[in-house]
């Protein structure tokens, strides 16, 4: 099976006032931290969904890393985007940009699990959270997506999807505010010590 990750990173984040992805998180811009998780995953590539303007930064070695530029806010042009581009793949891998703190472990469980299902997704006390496995079946239907919906409106209403039990709720935590960032800053000195 050949898997490709997808970063969905071309939002412009209004709600967090200033240019979210690129806000610091122990030395480095957030959206590192996401692109990072990707290339932990089994894939033979990674593709960044980013705005014009972003900082992607340089990464070298293997799974590649490609960028691909948007100019639209709507989440579902980002995942439209990156599925187009991972069309030769078995299946894809979405991460979020915001999402910092997603498992590295947790793609390669979603891998072992997926077989021949729709989806598979980890999930932390009975909610699903990130990273997404889609299998090429589902390209088709997120082809059909529009405004700023994601894959869960579809991933909602099959029978189909797998889910991976995991221990780790950070599967849920999405950076949304400044004090986000402080809060996660402040638990990992915390788990230092």
């Amino acid at each position: 099976m050949s898997h490709v990750a997808v970063v969905l990173a071309a939002g412009h984040a209004t709600r967090f006032g200033s240019d979210k992805l690129s806000a610091t998180l122990h030395g480095e811009p957030l959206l590192f931290h996401a692109i990072r998780a990707a290339r932990a995953a089994p894939v033979e590539r990674v593709i960044v969904v980013a705005r014009p303007g972003l900082d992607t930064g340089t990464w070298t070695g293997e799974p590649t890393v490609e960028i691909l530029r948007i100019n639209s806010d709507a989440m579902s042009d980002s995942l439209k985007a990156g599925i187009a581009a991972a069309a030769d793949a078995d299946g894809a891998f979405i991460f979020l940009g915001d999402m910092p703190c997603v498992p590295h472990a947790e793609a390669a469980r979603l891998a072992a699990v997926i077989g021949p299902a729709y989806a598979a997704m980890p999930r932390h006390d009975g909610r699903p959270g990130h990273p997404v496995l889609l299998s090429s079946a589902a390209f088709p239907d997120i082809a059909d997506l529009s405004g700023d919906q994601g894959a869960g409106r579809v991933l909602r209403t099959r029978d189909d999807v797998v889910f991976d039990d995991c221990t780790d709720p950070a599967i849920h935590f999405d950076v949304d505010r400044p004090e986000d960032l402080g809060w996660l800053a402040s638990r990992d000195r915390a788990d230092k010590n």
